[in-house]
């Protein structure tokens, strides 16, 4: 299936949308889960955006941007896996493999930003010692615009000028290393899941852990609905817990204070 010329420039519009957000880091919306659904809705097929959008976050689960690093672009990822699986036909664990380059390429291109912007600390310092608050709102506002014209731009380049040359690519590639691609896009969900592990699972997590293992392998289920319903139910049952427990707390050391008075 072929890009037009109106959803490229749908795409390039939403990618300035959710790459703002992502260089502001503001309502997470940049996030290969949305990114890939909001693209799915724009070409139309908004169950492959739903599909590439689930393995391409599991993929970059453990990566999140924290201070100045800057980890592979969620955005591009995000946007090329629905792009190369609605142009090309291929799988979305395959589509994901490879849009892997386009996420690393923006990835350079913010920290190539990272480092040019420094020009603009000097006039940024400045305007600081003088307390003109227009000149650094200015500043601020010129970066964010550059940033919001390369995030249209690449997308508009990637997804719609470059449509054709990425489909003669993957149909030139053989079959078997379209089948590599396949195998690596399957294994990156489980790597990307098991760098948050490292990150966020503590002992007190263990059990919903083992909880939610079971439920997805050992039980039939056409969906993972019931696994999100009763992820749900676990999340209520603890925060209802935690406030029961907070309330006592609470309640003891207003009783301890009043013995105090007396």
């Amino acid at each position: 299936m072929e890009i037009t010329l109106m959803q490229g420039i749908g795409l390039a519009l939403m990618a300035i949308v959710v790459g703002l957000d992502f260089w502001l880091e503001a309502l997470f919306i940049f996030r290969p889960i949305i990114v890939s659904t909001l693209t799915g809705m724009i070409l139309g097929d908004l169950q492959l955006g739903l599909i590439c959008g689930g393995i391409t976050e599991l993929a970059f689960a453990g990566l999140t941007p924290a201070g100045g690093t800057q980890p592979p672009n969620p955005v591009l990822a995000g946007v090329m896996s629905v792009v190369i699986a609605y142009i090309t036909g291929q799988g979305a664990e395959a589509s994901m493999a490879l849009a892997l380059p386009f996420s690393f390429l923006m990835q350079y291109v913010i920290l190539f930003c990272y480092s040019t912007f420094s020009f603009f600390m000097k006039g940024a310092d400045k305007a600081a010692d003088d307390a003109d608050i227009k000149g650094i709102y200015k500043t601020n506002i010129i970066c964010t615009c550059i940033i919001a014209v390369l995030y249209g731009a690449i997308v508009f380049l990637c997804a719609y000028a470059a449509q054709d040359a990425m489909k003669a690519f993957v149909e030139m590639l053989p079959a078997w290393l379209t089948h590599g691609f396949e195998v690596a896009g399957g294994i990156l969900p489980a790597v990307g899941f098991a760098m948050l592990l490292r990150v966020m699972l503590k002992f007190e997590f263990v059990p919903y852990l083992l909880i939610g293992f079971v439920i997805a392998c050992f039980l039939d289920f056409s969906n993972l609905l019931p696994i999100a319903i009763v992820g749900v139910a676990l999340a209520l049952l603890v925060y209802n817990i935690e406030e029961k427990i907070g309330a006592a707390k609470t309640a003891v050391e207003e009783d301890f204070e009043d013995e105090n008075l007396v």
